[in-house]
């Protein structure tokens, strides 16, 4: 579903499609009484990974098909956070951060499965994010910095390796966590475009000139 778009309207709590154009009508593709959020759409455009939140087992990540009789299946749902997710570049695994061991941590579980999850940062982090070629997953350090951990997999297996520190950030709420990444990757994982906290105390001022018009023509 490379074409389209999607948006959460969490007033009314379901899922829509609509052109990324802007052309058309909002198609709805998930109507239910729980909050839900739009988190991933698999490479193949098949399958939309979204986060739900249950009263009963807090933030959890299921999969919407986007074809056929379109029958959500849940992917993480446990008494944990499971938030973050998103697909690797091959379809074949999704990465996402979650708190069972008592902090937040990132681990990739493959997709759909079945199959056990791999530990992916160590002392802990979040808001994964794959490099193109699913060779490096990044993620955020609980002391703000950005973490790169080398990735192999055969598609059948993944191993996770040491993760190396490549910069402090100033990104938006640090290494707290958040339901939605802070950070983008561009393909070649060398470039970065994160969000980040001002610094007031190199804050520049904004002068807004009004009527400008007409003191030119004095």
């Amino acid at each position: 579903m490379g074409a389209g778009s999607f948006s959460a309207q969490i007033e009314r709590v379901h899922l829509y499609q609509k052109a990324s154009s802007g052309a058309g009508m909002d198609k709805l593709l998930l109507e239910s009484s729980l909050v839900k959020a739009p988190r991933d759409v698999s490479p193949d455009g098949r399958f939309l990974l979204y986060l739900q939140v249950d009263p009963k087992t807090s933030f959890d990540l299921w999969v919407l098909p986007l074809f056929g009789e379109h029958k959500p299946f849940p992917f993480v749902n446990t008494s944990f956070s499971e938030i973050n997710g998103q697909f690797s570049p091959d379809g074949r695994w999704v990465a996402y951060q979650s708190d069972e061991s008592g902090r937040d941590e990132v681990y990739a579980q493959p997709f759909p499965g079945p199959g056990g999850k791999e530990l992916v940062s160590t002392g802990g982090g979040i808001q994964p994010r794959w490099r193109r070629d699913g060779k490096e997953l990044f993620y955020i350090a609980p002391d703000g910095k950005l973490m790169a951990a080398p990735i192999q997999s055969d598609g059948q297996l993944l191993e996770a390796g040491a993760p190396v520190a490549l910069f402090q950030t100033r990104i938006v709420g640090g290494g707290q966590s958040l339901q939605q990444p802070q950070y983008a990757v561009a393909p070649d994982g060398r470039r970065f475009l994160i969000n980040v906290t001002a610094d007031e105390s190199t804050a520049s001022s904004i002068t807004i000139v009004t009527n400008w018009a007409r003191a030119l023509k004095k």
